[in-house]
């Protein structure tokens, strides 16, 4: 009985020891690697979530209208300066109506200003009498003033196409993109914002090509008036030479000529 219960005891002993021996055999390691590792990944994760908190909260500082500010009325300008249309229709410009509503509207046949100003006699050329030495300085005189009559007839057009437009359709749509920036509705969106910046970028676009097209009529004009100042200088140059190389003949031919006819007088 002794052996028995001595064996029992024993026995007991060892399934005691055999059931905890994994956690005694447990051991702390410590690597500095990975706890390194470990340790920038953390700041690497928390710096990162740093910086997206902070933009969005940028983004949303961005979203926010200006409205939310200020009043943007006060930016608005009460009344726009308007399109000044030119009388075409009173006495006071009597012989340029025509004229006048072509500058208000433009005219791209010219009949307007082919109204206003001095005609051309028209002449036979070939039976002109002309000599042919002569017909260069000729062609070059016509020549300019065809040329300044395509620049006028081209500027009056532009100038009147381009009030018209402003007047009716640039005014318009300029006083109603300046209505909806300074609506102070917070429900408009981010689409409604890119909206109103393209449209300013095209008014603005047009704005710029108007001014490229008076700054090329501004040059044509210039042009046309050099050509002039060129023709005048050339001309008084070449009145000069030719006093300079026929002036002595011209003065002995002159002077025999009115000694015969004083010789040749007799009192009536």
């Amino acid at each position: 009985m002794g052996f028995r219960t001595q064996h029992t005891a024993t026995l007991t002993l060892i399934l005691v020891l055999v059931s905890v021996w994994p956690a005694l055999a447990q051991l702390v390691v410590h690597d500095p690697s990975v706890t390194l590792r470990n340790a920038i990944t953390a700041a690497i994760e928390d710096l990162m979530f740093n910086v997206q908190r902070d933009q969005r909260r940028q983004v949303r500082r961005m979203a926010r209208r200006l409205s939310m500010f200020t009043d943007l009325a006060k930016y608005a300008t009460e009344s726009t300066p308007k399109w000044r249309i030119h009388d075409f229709e009173t006495d006071a410009v009597l012989f340029a109506h025509d004229y006048h509503a072509a500058l208000n509207w433009g005219d791209a046949t010219g009949r307007a200003y082919n109204s206003v100003i001095e005609p051309l006699e028209s002449f036979d050329e070939e039976g002109a009498p002309i000599s042919e030495s002569a017909w260069q300085t000729f062609r070059a005189r016509l020549a300019t003033l065809n040329a300044a009559d395509a620049v006028a007839m081209a500027g009056t057009n532009d100038a009147g196409l381009l009030r018209s437009n402003g007047r009716r359709a640039e005014l318009a749509a300029i006083e109603a993109l300046q209505r909806h920036v300074i609506d102070p509705s917070q429900e408009q969106g981010t689409t409604a914002v890119l909206e109103k910046i393209s449209g300013a970028t095209l008014l603005g676009l047009r704005q710029r090509q108007a001014r490229i097209q008076l700054m090329a009529r501004i040059v044509e004009q210039l042009l046309i008036d050099t050509k002039r100042a060129r023709d005048t200088e050339a001309t008084s140059l070449n009145m000069q030479l030719t006093t300079w190389r026929d002036g002595e003949s011209a003065n002995h031919a002159f002077a025999s000529g009115a000694g015969e006819a004083l010789r040749m007088w007799r009192q009536p």
